[in-house]
C-alpha cells in the first residue's frame, strides 16, 4: 500500500456547515410560531368592543299628558296680563318709597308719599271757607226769622187797609231778599263742602297706593325726586313709581303662521317648555286666538295660559310651546291622524337631551347606531319620545360620551 492511501484513510468526516446552520433556524422559527400561536390565541379569547348596559324603549302610559304628539311647535315669551306702572295722579316731590324689588305688595298698600305741604294748606283753607258759608247760612236764616213776623204783620194790616199798597210792597220785597240770602247762603254751603272735598282729594292723592295685589318688578323712583303723570317738569322727572306684576295672571304668547292656524283651536293642550328649564314640561291650554294677523310676519297672535301657576315661571321669560293633537289619551288610532307612531318611554341615561331632540344609541348586531329623537315630557320614569323610536328597541345606557356611530359594543350586566 503506498504513502497516499494510508493517508486518505486517517481522513474524519465532518458534516457540512450550510446543512447545521438550517437547523438552528428550525428551531428559532419554531419557537417563535408558539408564541405567537399563543398571543394569537390570547386576543381572539380577549373581550372586544365598548362596554355598555342595556335598556328597552317601553309604551308610554296611556294616561300621560306628554305622551300627546305635538302638531306644531312655536316659540313667544311670558308676559302678564295684569301689570301697572304706578304713578302718582299729580305732580310733586317723592318724601317715601315703600317698595324694593321682588316685594310683594296688597292692594290698596300705601307704596309711596309725595309732598302733602301744598295740599294740607289747601284742606285747611277749604275748611276754613266752610265754616264761612255756615256762618253766612247761619247769619242768613236770622235775617229771615226776623223778617217772617213783620212780614206777616204788614199783610194783615195791607187787608185792613192799614197800610197802603207801597208799605206793603216794600215790606214783601225785604222778606224776599231774607228767604232768597238762606238759598244762596246754602249753596255756598255746599260749595265750600264740595272745595273741601276736592282739597282732602288732592291730599289723599300725596298717597300712592298698589291698584292690586302683586310683586314690585321696577322700583322707578327714590325719595327727594319728582315725579309726574304726564312728566311736565322735564327730562328729570319721573312718571312712575314703580312696576307692580300679578303673578297669577302669567301667560305665554306665541307667534304662530298664518299658514298654520288651523292646526290652533281653543282650549287645545298645549306643553309649554321655558328657556330657562328646558327639562320641565308645563301644562296649559289656548287661552285666545288672537283675531288680527301681522301683516309684515304672517302670524297670528296666540294667547296659552297655565293649567297652575308656579314660581319658576317669571315675566319676559323665552318659551317654546307645543300645541298637542286633540284627541285624549287612549283614543282610538284614527283620531290620532298626526301620530307617525305611538310615543315610548326610555331611561334618561339612554339619551343625550338638547332642547327638544336628543340623542340614543340603538344596539343591533353587536355595533351601536346614532338616532335623533324627538322628545316629549319627563316623568319620574323617564323621558317620554315623540318620534324616532319603537317600543321594544334595545338602547345603550350609561356614559354614552364614548359611543359614536357604528362603533362595536359588548353588554355588561
Amino acid at each position: 500500500m503506498d504513502q497516499a492511501s494510508l493517508i486518505e484513510q486517517l481522513r474524519i468526516e465532518r458534516p457540512a456547515p450550510k446543512a447545521a446552520g438550517r437547523s438552528i433556524w428550525r428551531w428559532v422559527v419554531a419557537g417563535v410560531l408558539v408564541v405567537a400561536s399563543g398571543g394569537l390565541g390570547a386576543f381572539a379569547l380577549a373581550p372586544r368592543g365598548i362596554p355598555i348596559q342595556v335598556a328597552i324603549a317601553e309604551p308610554a302610559p296611556r294616561d300621560s299628558a306628554a305622551s300627546a304628539l305635538s302638531v306644531l311647535d312655536a316659540s313667544g315669551y311670558v308676559v302678564a296680563r295684569r301689570q301697572a306702572t304706578v304713578s302718582a295722579k299729580i305732580t310733586g316731590k317723592v318724601v317715601m318709597v315703600g317698595i324694593e324689588e321682588g316685594q310683594r305688595v296688597e292692594r290698596d298698600e300705601i307704596i309711596a308719599r309725595l309732598d302733602d305741604t301744598n295740599a294740607r294748606a289747601g284742606v285747611s283753607e277749604a275748611q276754613a271757607q266752610l265754616e264761612q258759608s255756615r256762618a253766612n247760612l247761619a247769619a242768613a236764616e236770622v235775617a229771615f226769622a226776623n223778617a217772617t213776623p213783620t212780614f206777616n204783620r204788614n199783610e194783615q194790616q195791607f187787608v185792613r187797609a192799614v197800610i197802603s199798597a207801597q208799605s206793603f210792597d216794600a215790606a214783601k220785597t225785604t222778606f224776599d231778599a231774607a228767604r232768597s240770602n238762606v238759598d244762596v247762603a246754602e249753596r255756598g254751603v255746599g260749595v265750600a263742602e264740595a272745595r273741601l272735598a276736592l282739597a282732602r282729594r288732592n291730599l289723599d292723592d300725596t298717597v300712592v297706593r298698589a291698584p292690586f295685589a302683586g310683586v314690585v318688578t321696577v322700583k322707578a323712583a327714590q325719595e327727594g325726586e319728582m315725579v309726574s303723570p304726564i312728566s311736565a317738569g322735564g327730562g328729570f322727572t319721573r312718571t312712575g313709581i314703580g312696576t307692580i306684576v300679578d303673578m297669577s295672571s302669567l301667560e305665554v304668547e306665541v307667534d304662530v303662521s298664518e299658514n298654520f292656524i288651523t292646526r290652533v283651536t281653543p282650549e287645545q293642550r298645549v306643553s309649554v317648555r321655558l328657556n330657562a328649564y328646558p327639562d320641565l314640561a308645563f301644562p296649559a291650554r289656548v287661552i285666545a286666538i288672537v283675531p288680527t294677523a301681522d301683516r309684515a310676519k304672517a302670524t297670528v297672535k296666540v294667547r296659552v295660559g297655565f293649567d297652575q301657576g308656579d314660581a319658576r315661571v317669571l315675566p319676559e321669560m323665552g318659551a317654546r310651546v307645543a300645541f298637542l293633537d286633540g284627541a285624549e289619551p287612549g283614543a282610538a288610532p284614527e283620531a290620532r291622524a298626526t301620530a307617525a307612531q305611538a310615543p315610548v318611554l326610555v331611561p334618561r341615561e339612554s339619551v343625550q337631551v338638547d332642547g327638544d331632540t336628543g340623542v340614543v344609541f340603538v344596539v343591533s348586531d353587536g355595533a351601536v347606531e346614532r338616532r335623533t329623537v324627538r322628545l316629549g315630557g319627563e316623568s319620574a320614569a323617564g323621558r317620554i319620545v315623540l318620534a324616532g323610536l319603537t317600543a321594544g328597541t334595545r338602547l345603550a345606557r350609561g356614559d354614552l360620551a364614548a359611543l359614536s356611530d357604528g362603533a362595536r359594543v359588548r353588554i355588561e350586566n
